[in-house]
Formats: structure tokens, C-alpha cells, sequence
């Protein structure tokens, strides 16, 4: 154990697969179902849920990993659980996304005392950053400017941030590990995060079409 209980925090994906565990022995099904039944269903998310690796639906991306040194690519399906579990791996759109976080500020998956306690700040980390049960919070003079939930694996790379004074949301999946925090930096910097009204979401993909797209507006 690095440390006692209480005493400070450090994020391990050990604690969403304990509570994983949780989940199916109190409900008796399949950690997967019971999010595509009381998540997925809930949201409206048609597209989104845990597919295998090898057998992904049409129109599902495939993730890739560089070889630099050989200048070639190849696929993730060896590289993470062929199934995605409680601590990560399911399929989301970013059009998905905005619905999740509207239907949780609606308080339409939890009741709006357990939202609340979600959204609040739990641990104090570092610079303006905290952890709730699940989301990063980041705060500025003492009031919450933006949650986040962002995640990384070989192949995959993802972070959704919701800016709620603003009315802000960036949505950025990608199908390699290096895209979702640089181009989210990007985004915010383009966008300076005074306008209002803005729904923003970039999809992140290696063919020719996404890449001018993101040169469209952001360098990367």
C-alpha cells in the first residue's frame, strides 16, 4: 500500500474494477449489460457499448499504434482486453457524449443528490485539479470552471470537458494514444472560452479528410 487510507489521493483503475465487481454481484448481470441497460439505453446511445476487438461493428474505429522506428502501424487488438471492462474500453461517439452529460446534469441517471455529490471535488490533486467520484474537476478562483473525463490506452485516446458557465463542450476521440489532451489544449486556446453558445466537437482519425480538417483549425 502506498499510503493509508484518507491520508491523500492517487487515481488506480484497481478501484473501478473492484466496484465493477460490485455491480454484478448486487445485480446478478454482466457489468457491460447493465451499463448498456442503465446508461447507454437511458441516453439514447444507439452506437455506443462494448464491442469485442475482433468483431467491431460497421462504421466502429479501429485503434492503431506507431512503430516509429519502422515507420508502420498496427492495430491495438492485441495490446488491450479484447472486451472493454469497469475501468475503461467501451465505444462512444462524441455526439454520444453531449447526450450523456445533459441527461447526468438532468439528473436522469442519478437522482440530483448523488449528481451533486459526483460533480463535487473530493480530493485536492495539483494546480486547480480535483477529483470527484469519476470526474476531474478543474476549478478557477474557487468555482468550477470545467469537469472532465479523459482516458488513454494503446490505440486509443479520449477526453470530454464541459465548460457549464460557457455553455462549452469539447468532445475529442481518437484512434491513437497522443490526440485527446493536445488537441483539446489546442482547442481551448483557439477558442479562449469566452464565446457562448459553441458546441464543439472534433473527431480525431488518421485518414486524409479528418487530418485537413483538423488543420483547419488547429496545428498539430
Amino acid at each position: 500500500m502506498k499510503f493509508s487510507p484518507g491520508d491523500k489521493f492517487d487515481y488506480n483503475n484497481a478501484g473501478y474494477i473492484l466496484l465493477g465487481l460490485i455491480i454484478e454481484q448486487q445485480t446478478g448481470m454482466k457489468f457491460q449489460d447493465y451499463i448498456q441497460k442503465n446508461i447507454f439505453k437511458i441516453c439514447n446511445m444507439d452506437d455506443s457499448g462494448y464491442f469485442s476487438l475482433d468483431k467491431l461493428p460497421e462504421r466502429c474505429a479501429y485503434g492503431y499504434i506507431e512503430d516509429e522506428e519502422n515507420n508502420t502501424w498496427r492495430t491495438n487488438m492485441y495490446s488491450i482486453p479484447i472486451i472493454g471492462g469497469p475501468d475503461g474500453g467501451a465505444f462512444v461517439t462524441a455526439l454520444h457524449m453531449t447526450k450523456i452529460w445533459k441527461v447526468l446534469f438532468d439528473n436522469k441517471i442519478l437522482d440530483k443528490d448523488i449528481t451533486e455529490k459526483l460533480l463535487t471535488p473530493q480530493a485536492n490533486c495539483a494546480d486547480g485539479w480535483y477529483y470527484g467520484f469519476g470526474v476531474w474537476i478543474v476549478k478557477k478562483e474557487e468555482r468550477i470552471y470545467k469537469y472532465c473525463i479523459m482516458g488513454s490506452d494503446p490505440g486509443v485516446s479520449f477526453r470530454s470537458s464541459v465548460y457549464k458557465d460557457e455553455n462549452i463542450q469539447i468532445n475529442v476521440l481518437g484512434n491513437t494514444d497522443w490526440g485527446g489532451c493536445t488537441i483539446t489544449k489546442r482547442i481551448e486556446e483557439e477558442l479562449k472560452l469566452d464565446e457562448k453558445n459553441i458546441s464543439f466537437i472534433i473527431y480525431e482519425n488518421y485518414n486524409s479528410e479528418v487530418k485537413k480538417l483538423l488543420n483547419k483549425y488547429i496545428q498539430v
